[in-house]
């Protein structure tokens, strides 16, 4: 054989080479559920940056990312059009609020796995791989959060992790979630929570927009209407606390709003308070040793989380575990 014949034999086997790792990469890839993450964002420049780098080191392989700008004039532009190559849609044009543009961006979106993350909150770096698996492995779950929501300070850095004991509907409707109650467990933290798409058809698709503040509480109501919440021990993302974040400013709004979605759930589904886990609360009968666990059934909920079984071991799994949890 000759030099010249050697050579293009060399780079014929370069360019198979690479076309069979680019098939492999896509046939690797549609074995992966896509997940779509929207972004709404208006005049965060100064935070929208960090919010991208987070969801785009991720480095997953069928990710569909989308921004919706609302027209903003601080330089957000500049730093969206920074990173249009890695987003799947990207606008910028005036909107009728934060979930008119959420639900623009979902519009946009083909995924199989569903969330919005804002434009000063940011992922941890594990957060797309563990949801993906999660709910690969174990197709019955339609939704889950977390149950460690995180927070990040003003210049991002991590502040800590809070706790939640667990999630259900008649925790729920118990108004247990309820941001800011004097008895609530805590809220189910947005942008750790991630749902299928059939579960958002289930709900038509959309997040109510006559909520300005609490359209998420209200989307969570919602879902409760169909599917149970699970949850799981790995934290997937953190708030940011901010002054000029709006919930923070308007917190007595959000609650008014929460408040009339939860009614609105319990007209639905002829919600009534359960007496026995009133009085046994009023009553602090878990504080009492010896009534204590005679008395469980009346004061405890019903949650459901994942766990990550054979740590140790290459044949890891996630497994399901029903338990009790309560105030």
């Amino acid at each position: 054989m000759d030099k010249l014949s050697s050579t293009k034999n060399y780079q014929f086997l370069i360019i198979f080479g690479k076309i069979v790792i680019k098939l492999c990469s896509v046939m690797n890839e549609k074995n992966i559920p896509k997940i779509s993450i929207v972004t709404p964002s208006f005049n965060q420049a100064n935070f929208l940056e960090a919010t991208i780098k987070s969801v785009l080191s991720q480095e997953y392989p069928n990710l569909e990312y989308i921004i919706i700008d609302g027209g903003s004039t601080d330089g957000s532009l500049e730093i969206i059009k920074k990173y249009e190559d890695y987003l799947h849609f990207w606008c910028s044009e005036p909107d009728r609020g934060q979930y008119d543009g959420i639900n623009k961006g979902f519009a946009h979106s083909t995924g199989e796995i569903l969330s919005w993350i804002n434009s000063d909150d940011m992922y941890y770096p594990w957060a797309f791989k563990t949801v993906s698996s999660i709910m690969s492995s174990l197709p019955e779950i339609e939704w889950l959060t977390t149950l460690y929501p995180g927070a990040w300070d003003y210049c991002g850095f991590c502040k800590g992790f809070r706790s939640i004991p667990g999630y259900s509907k008649e925790a729920f409707l118990d108004g247990a979630y309820l941001p800011w109650g004097r008895k609530a467990f805590g809220w189910i933290q947005q942008e750790s929570t991630f749902w299928k798409r059939e579960l958002w058809e289930k709900v038509d698709s959309h997040i109510r927009t006559e909520f300005s503040l609490a359209g998420d509480f209200d989307l969570w109501a919602r879902f409760f209407l169909y599917a149970d919440l699970y949850g799981i021990s790995s934290p997937i993302s953190g708030f940011r606390r901010q002054a000029n974040s709006r919930n923070t400013k308007n917190y007595q709004q959000y609650i008014s709003e929460a408040e009339k979605s939860l009614i609105t759930m319990r007209n639905k589904l002829n919600w009534s308070p359960n007496t026995f886990r009133k009085l046994a609360l009023q009553l602090s009968i878990k504080k009492i040793p010896k009534l204590r666990k005679w008395s469980e059934s009346m004061y405890s909920y019903v949650g459901k989380k994942v766990l990550r079984k054979k740590l140790d071991s290459a044949q890891g799994f996630w497994e399901i575990e029903e338990y009790k949890f309560f105030y």
